[in-house]
């Protein structure tokens, strides 16, 4: 970001501090205590004037790569310095630098941590930090905000269950990440997965095997170039390939909920048909790839129904 670019952010964002400290000034924020503020995903529009206000209040600012937070904090107007440290929490110093965050609180100061986007703790380093600065009885105050995984979910439309798992980041190595996704079969409920660019055209092609299970794709999500779609997961490799775009940009992907055959009236009928003039393995599987209903439970239902005449 050149000089001009900054003095033009800057200009847009000059009334905000002013407004935070209006709004959240009267508050209380307890020294000797950390705290976890959320920031933007993509748009620098979605900071909280309550975040604002404590990242201009605290003493030390500790985050995830001060090279990506400090260009940040100064879009807002908060000057970080001598006066105001940042300090380096990522996944290879975590521990060691919760001990020194530790010392800060012990004099009494305000330390707040942020991750590069979103809600630190999540997927982000933070967790260990929590809970060492917890285990040496001091307070943890979180600032909630942006975050991916909530933003995909809220438009996603699932409405078949009301909760959901959060995966993550799928392993990086192919055998893994196919192990990992088979164990995907088996969790009927919503699935949130997290992934970056350089690995998205390996996950859907591996994401393939989940066949006509429902995904919602979130790109670039708050930004510009935001894309939001859904579609079978067999079909996302050709989404990707449409356009070579859609490979760029962090990923939030929703996997929507096993459909059972509790969910599909006609299941158990199309089971039956089936048992009734193929094996039972053959039966199952392809009522499976007609109504959408996991194996093991159709394989179960098969067995039952092998019990009593067709």
């Amino acid at each position: 970001m050149d000089t001009s670019q900054t003095l033009t952010l800057n200009a847009q964002w000059g009334g905000s501090l002013t407004a935070a400290q209006e709004a959240a000034g009267k508050q209380s924020y307890p020294a000797s205590t950390l705290y976890i503020v959320a920031t933007p995903i993509g748009n620098l529009a979605d900071i909280s004037l309550r975040a604002l206000h404590v990242l201009n209040l605290v003493d030390a600012i500790a985050c995830e790569d001060t090279r990506h937070t400090q260009p940040l904090l100064r879009t807002y107007g908060i000057n970080v310095g001598s006066g105001k440290p940042m300090l380096a929490v990522h996944q290879h110093n975590e521990l060691e630098t919760t001990e020194q965050i530790i010392s800060r609180l012990l004099r009494g100061e305000r330390i707040a941590f942020v991750s590069d986007a979103g809600t630190p703790g999540v997927s982000d380093p933070g967790s260990k930090l929590v809970a060492g600065v917890r285990a040496a009885g001091y307070r943890v105050v979180p600032l909630p905000g942006a975050s991916s995984v909530t933003t995909l979910l809220s438009v996603a439309g699932i409405t078949q269950s009301d909760h959901f798992t959060f995966m993550g980041f799928l392993p990086t190595k192919a055998m893994e990440r196919d192990a990992a996704i088979l164990k995907l079969q088996t969790i009927p409920s919503s699935i949130v997965l997290l992934e970056a660019p350089h690995r998205i055209e390996a996950v859907a092609k591996a994401l393939g095997v989940l066949g006509n299970r429902s995904i919602t794709i979130g790109r670039e999500l708050t930004k510009q170039f935001e894309e939001i779609a859904t579609f079978a997961a067999i079909e996302f490799t050709v989404w990707l390939q449409h356009d070579s775009n859609r490979q760029r940009g962090e990923f939030v992907l929703v996997l929507h909920p096993l459909i059972t055959a509790a969910d599909n009236e006609d299941t158990p009928r199309i089971l039956k048909l089936l048992l009734a003039e193929l094996p039972l393995k053959t039966a199952v599987k392809l009522a499976s790839d007609i109504t959408g209903a996991p194996r093991n439970a159709l394989y179960e239902a098969a067995l039952r129904l092998k019990e009593k005449p067709l």
